[in-house]
């Protein structure tokens, strides 16, 4: 078994807590100009956050519209984490950034903030709100890794070395130990193979991450990732194959570690593979027949 996110929010806040997703308003260094225009190559145009209510509004009022997305199903009183999700949370203006996380936290019933961003978007002004932020609530700051193989990191346009994660990471423990830093890793890129994947998860875990998030290599409508998928130049993986990565990887995650998640879906708008993703059902039924729930 493993330390699941439900059980370290349940032990942080005495509730099951729901995540619902913000948009800051964001762009990302590898869309404006500064790395690139395209983005990393699997990301769509929304920045991964295909599942965000309209940047017209205001945060607060994001925040309702989530609210009230959740509470549809389940009805009942709930706990919320704020998740700045899509493009990176932390690219912009620190007072500006700053009084949209403070926004977001004032609202009832959310009980903490998450913060969606790049390793190497975290100045010494936006460390210095973060820390700041972490004295009033429950932060916790996810940073986009994907892989530790750095051919790998170039073809998805990540746009940053190693090194800059491990330099993250250290800043973040140092600013404010309250910090929850959480990793994306993704399995599936081109050209990996077993060792590469699980070599990533053993890498984060060495930097000194406090969880990690799992997922397989997703192909999207409209990414340069498409081109390359339909060009036979890369293939998804399939569910058994994923469902044996994830069995390696939790042998090597600590139980210190939160686990956020195993799996993930895509929009189903956008979807092109792997398909076995958008049957989340299945995907979830299958998770318990491994014992993972």
């Amino acid at each position: 078994m493993y330390y699941s996110a439900s059980d370290f929010y349940k032990t942080l806040f005495d509730s099951k807590v729901y995540k619902i997703s913000i948009d800051a308003g964001c762009t990302c260094p590898t869309r404006d100009g500064t790395l690139g225009t395209n983005g990393c190559i699997f990301c769509s145009a929304a920045g991964s956050g295909d599942f965000v209510p309209s940047a017209r509004l205001s945060i607060a009022q994001q925040v309702e519209e989530a609210k009230k997305l959740v509470q549809s199903k389940v009805h009942k009183p709930l706990k919320y984490i704020a998740y700045f999700q899509n493009f990176t949370n932390t690219y912009g203006n620190p007072e500006e950034l700053y009084a949209k996380y403070c926004e977001a936290i004032l609202c009832p019933e959310v009980v903490g903030i998450a913060i969606g961003t790049r390793p190497d978007c975290l100045s010494e002004e936006i460390l210095d709100k973060i820390s700041l932020l972490a004295e009033k609530t429950f932060v916790q700051i996810e940073l986009g890794f994907q892989t530790c193989k750095e051919s790998s990191a170039e073809y998805i346009r990540r746009g940053y070395k190693n090194e800059v994660f491990n330099d993250a990471v250290e800043k973040l423990h140092r600013v404010n130990k309250n910090i929850h830093i959480v990793t994306h890793i993704i399995f599936g890129l081109p050209g990996e193979s077993k060792e590469d994947m699980l070599s990533s998860v053993d890498y984060v875990l060495k930097a000194g991450i406090d969880g990690i998030k799992i997922t397989s290599l997703y192909v999207l409508r409209g990414t340069d990732l498409q081109k390359d998928y339909e060009a036979g130049k890369c293939k998804a993986l399939e569910m058994e194959e994923y469902f044996d990565l994830l069995k390696a990887a939790l042998k090597i995650i600590p139980s210190t570690v939160v686990v956020h998640r195993l799996t993930g879906d895509g929009p189903k708008s956008l979807l092109i593979a792997p398909m076995w993703t958008a049957d989340k059902k299945r995907v979830l039924n299958r998770l318990k027949e491994q014992g993972y729930y």
